[in-house]
């Protein structure tokens, strides 16, 4: 099988060796910027490059003169930016897996909005901002803080934090990419969980339920020690969790493939905060493979390389503890030999540690710098 992998960030390598090691040839499609990067050579039969925001046009003349050599029988979008380039190969070529419209529900946020209140689950209050006399409205009807979010942004990148009306019509003005690429929604108060899942014929086949410690938006735009840890299976937050996210990928179509879904923990139960067809970032994958032995990378390669074809079966999973604790740092390369707990890199089993570190970290390390308006290398 040949399987054409698109990532025009640095990431997915355990990705590529899995396939290689399933047999596959390897393709590789990345940005040019990412070109001389530390790729796993040894997995990839062929790379090629595209500028950073190649055309559509652009992109299937590459993928039409790379299969004029290769068979090829399917297509990866590795990076959350990429899965409507995947897509658009894939309708291109005929292939399987989604093709656009499920795209949308996985990366515009008003589709995911739209989406999840159509499915019956709870959502922040939101509106599109295209009609200046349905903004006012709704402006009227929904209490402030709201948040001004980019549709097809990742994590917390363009959002902003409005206060009042006086605040909005200012941010309406000239965004970037024009009113019609954002949304308002109502800003929920409440804990951030995630759940990150394998999914084979439409069935979530492995999940696990995990709580940040503060809101990754407001890590974002105030700095501050990012925290994760998973929750345990038996909780009542957990079982909660899972059946939200289990009733969201069925619905959303997700047929092959994983899933980062965000939602928020409020006075009603769990609200729906986005989604995405791909791994979670900032090192989630390293959390949960500490805490279950699952690499969500390299089972992602096994089910994207199954499809509709074969079975796949999900490895046996531990119910260890695990969370992360990670910031920015001060110094390029910060002196960690004071850090010698038997817990660290691998199985963390007393949270007080993470709470122990998070100070430690704010005193030693930690840095800020202002939220970025797009994505950046």
């Amino acid at each position: 099988m040949t399987i054409l992998c698109i990532a025009t960030y640095f990431k997915g390598e355990a990705f590529l060796r899995e396939c290689r090691r399933q047999g596959c040839t390897v393709l590789l499609l990345t940005a040019e910027t990412h070109a001389s990067a530390a790729w796993p050579h040894d997995a990839i039969a062929e790379m090629h490059t595209i500028a950073r925001g190649a055309s559509d046009a652009d992109i299937r003349r590459l993928v039409s003169s790379v299969a004029r050599r290769h068979r090829i029988e399917r297509v990866a979008a590795l990076d959350d930016f990429d899965v409507e380039m995947g897509a658009m190969v894939r309708e291109f070529l005929q292939l399987p897996g989604f093709g656009r419209t499920v795209a949308a529900r996985f990366r515009d946020k008003l589709t995911m909005r739209t989406t999840a209140r159509r499915l019956g689950i709870s959502v922040p209050e939101f509106t599109g901002v295209f009609n200046d006399e349905e903004v006012d409205a709704w402006t009227s009807r929904v209490s402030p803080p709201w948040v001004l979010k980019p549709r097809s942004s990742a994590a917390a990148t363009g959002i902003k934090t409005i206060a009042g009306r006086d605040a909005l019509w200012p941010a309406l003005e000239n965004p970037i990419d024009g009113r019609g690429a954002y949304l308002l929604e109502q800003f929920v108060k409440g804990d951030v969980y995630h759940v990150d899942s394998i999914v084979h014929h439409g069935e979530v086949v492995f999940s696990v339920a995990s709580r940040y410690g503060r809101p990754p938006m407001q890590i974002a735009h105030e700095g501050g020690i990012f925290i994760t840890r998973r929750l345990p299976n038996d909780s009542v937050e957990a079982a909660r969790l899972l059946e939200t996210n289990r009733r969201l990928l069925t619905g959303f179509g997700l047929v092959h493939g994983v899933s980062h879904s965000e939602f928020i923990g409020s006075d009603d139960g769990v609200v729906f905060l986005e989604t995405s067809a791909r791994v979670g970032g900032a090192y989630i994958v390293d959390v949960v493979e500490a805490a279950t032995g699952v690499n969500l990378w390299a089972e992602w390669a096994k089910v994207a390389i199954a499809g509709d074809d074969s079975r796949y079966e999900p490895p046996a999973a531990r119910s260890d503890s695990a969370g992360l604790a990670l910031c920015l740092a001060r110094q390029e390369e910060p002196d960690l030999s004071g850090y010698t707990d038997p817990d660290i890199v691998t199985r963390i089993r007393k949270p007080h540690l993470l709470d122990d570190y998070a100070h430690r970290f704010s005193r030693d390390f930690l840095a800020t710098m202002p939220a970025p308006e797009r994505p950046v290398e």
